[in-house]
């Protein structure tokens, strides 16, 4: 078990932006039945999406981010040290997405810049190693910026992925200050099951040809192509519900925090009947739990994030303590505990 503690580390500030595009799920696709479709969002709780346009990638989303949260906090450009970008959908194979924004911002030449690719864990292993690099001497302010297009990746005639996901990016500022205190992370990986959620084709193992760019309908009815993103839903939630409450107990013990001193638990945005499970199997109240997802769907990485922009605005999350949960692809999961300061929570912003 990875159990990472960083003193006097936090998020100073969090932006988001969505594009304008909205898709309600009722009307997306001719795949379902209504009576199916309505069940849908009621094990989901995801109503409406949001799709970037085909000239609009991650980066764009992020950069718009960025720009908010650097002009209504008064950052300086060039007292930013380090930018991660994190994202399964680039802009390019090559080069890193981040060396693009580095310029796109306007960052100074002695700025770090690097991608990570993770999916739905990725806000909270992104988070650990801003932490880490801002604890570092010469470096005091960090740029995470996560990413994604994922409506560019999947089939309108999936029966497993067509209702559920949506596009997002998002800019949080970490940097040192004694007013965070101690902050805990754990993170866990289980590549046994990485077949779970896949791209089969498209990539270096099984590269592009015209076969796995053809469409092809399967067994459960759906069409897509190797190329499109694939999930297996079933065992996707037999692992949350077997991993996920555990590791929140995990990191709740390695901080010696019991759970009634939590403000709030913020999810990844996957689905509101299971993410209420494990607030119920942790038995932390509901109304402590926030969602985004009826408005956005499941948007990876950039979920977390997301969710504090839109349902914990203003002052909410000043002087929180607070737990953020990620799981997904990979198999990947993890969990923070942090002690949010005096953050600033940025108005959506929208592309």
């Amino acid at each position: 078990m990875s159990l990472l503690k960083f003193k006097n580390v936090g998020i100073s500030g969090i932006s988001a932006a969505v594009p304008k595009n909205e898709i309600d799920n009722r009307y997306f696709s001719k795949l379902f039945s209504e009576e199916e479709i309505e069940n849908t969002i009621k094990t989901t709780g995801i109503e409406k999406r949001r799709f970037a346009d085909k000239n609009t990638c991650s980066s764009d989303l992020c950069a718009t981010a960025a720009e908010r949260l650097f002009d209504q906090m008064g950052i300086d450009k060039n007292s930013i040290d380090l930018l991660i970008f994190l994202s399964q959908t680039p802009d390019y194979r090559q080069p890193a997405t981040a060396a693009v924004l580095q310029h796109r911002l306007g960052l100074a030449k002695t700025t770090g810049a690097f991608d990570i690719n993770l999916a739905c864990s990725g806000y909270i292993y992104g988070l650990s190693t801003a932490y880490a690099y801002a604890s570092q001497e010469g470096i005091n302010r960090v740029l995470l910026l996560v990413g994604e297009t994922l409506s560019k990746i999947i089939s309108k005639d999936d029966r497993a992925t067509s209702l559920l996901f949506g596009d997002g990016g998002t800019a949080t500022l970490i940097e040192k200050g004694d007013k965070y205190g101690e902050s805990f992370f754990s993170l866990n990986t289980d590549g046994s099951g990485d077949w779970v959620l896949r791209i089969p084709a498209g990539c270096y193992r099984n590269p592009s040809t015209p076969e796995t760019l053809k469409v092809k309908k399967h067994e459960d009815g759906s069409i897509r192509s190797e190329e499109h993103l694939f999930m297996d839903g079933m065992e996707v939630f037999n692992f949350t519900m077997r991993e996920v409450p555990k590791d929140i107990k995990n990191v709740l013990s390695f901080s010696e925090t019991d759970i009634a001193d939590i403000n709030y638990i913020v999810f990844h945005q996957a689905n509101k009947f299971m993410t209420d499970f494990f607030a119920k199997k942790l038995k932390y109240t509901i109304d402590q739990v926030p969602y985004s997802l009826q408005k956005f769907g499941n948007t990876s990485a950039v979920s977390i994030p997301l969710t504090i922009v839109s349902a914990l605005p203003g002052t909410l999350m000043q002087g929180k303590k607070v737990i953020l949960s990620g799981f997904g692809g990979g198999l990947s999961w993890g969990s923070a505990l942090l002690n949010m300061g005096d953050v600033k929570v940025i108005e959506l912003g929208e592309v």
